[in-house]
């Protein structure tokens, strides 16, 4: 093998050490324990995965806030009591039907990283599921219990948006706050291009709105109930 090949397996083993050292603690916990033995057999197959299936690298240029993170977790345990409230006493109500809807929401940024923690923090409030995300875009497809006690499709975006706003606040750099409509002045209105996508200006692909190399058009709208 060439030199480069194990400067570029050095490197990516030096950068992903905490994937490696998780995948450790994984098989740890597998087999129920914490042997020598099992750690060090976990330790060489966490770096033969990082090794030969490494992780994508996510481009983060963003700054970790103390006060936005206690924020975004607060709000989170406070979401997630109360949608388990809501949600189970909508489970004992007899005769109740819910009426399911899948809402598009745009988002500010379409980070990987913002993307994925929204949409993750999202599916695990009762309730809520993201279906899917389009990356490029930046657009969620979020399916709600139902619809009518949610307050509708933009009390859900307003919902989502916020929960958004609050992990940007967490995670991202001033200049991205600010191509959010989030800077230092504390503006919380979406810019330009996600004001249009909401409009529905700028429609984006979907499931439910195939191309012509996709096949038939359903025909069927993604907010319509379920």
């Amino acid at each position: 093998m060439s030199p480069g090949y194990w400067f570029r397996w050095r490197r990516r083993v030096r950068t992903q050490w905490h994937a490696a050292l998780w995948l450790m603690v994984v098989w740890a916990l597998l087999w129920g324990s914490v042997a020598w033995g099992t750690l060090l057999v976990g330790a060489l197959l966490g770096v033969l995965v990082v090794s030969f299936m490494p992780l994508p690298k996510i481009d983060f240029q963003g700054q970790f806030r103390v006060g936005g993170f206690l924020r975004l977790v607060g709000h989170f345990v406070r979401d997630l009591a109360v949608a388990s409230v809501q949600v189970a006493a909508q489970a004992l109500r007899v005769g109740w039907t819910p009426h399911g809807a899948v809402v598009r929401v745009p988002m500010r940024n379409a980070g990987d990283l913002y993307l994925t923690v929204a949409s993750i923090l999202t599916s695990l409030v009762p309730g809520t599921v993201i279906i899917e995300a389009h990356r490029l875009t930046g657009v969620l497809y979020v399916h709600v219990l139902d619809l009518e006690s949610s307050g509708g499709p933009d009390a859900v975006r307003r919902e989502i948006h916020d929960l958004e706003e609050r992990v940007l606040r967490a995670f991202a750099s001033d200049r991205e706050l600010a191509r959010a409509g989030l800077g230092p002045a504390g503006l919380t209105v979406a810019d330009d291009e996600a004001r249009a996508a909401m409009a529905g200006d700028t429609p984006e692909p979907s499931p439910w709105s195939a191309g012509p190399e996709d096949g038939p058009r359903t025909g069927r709208d993604p907010e319509e109930g379920r």
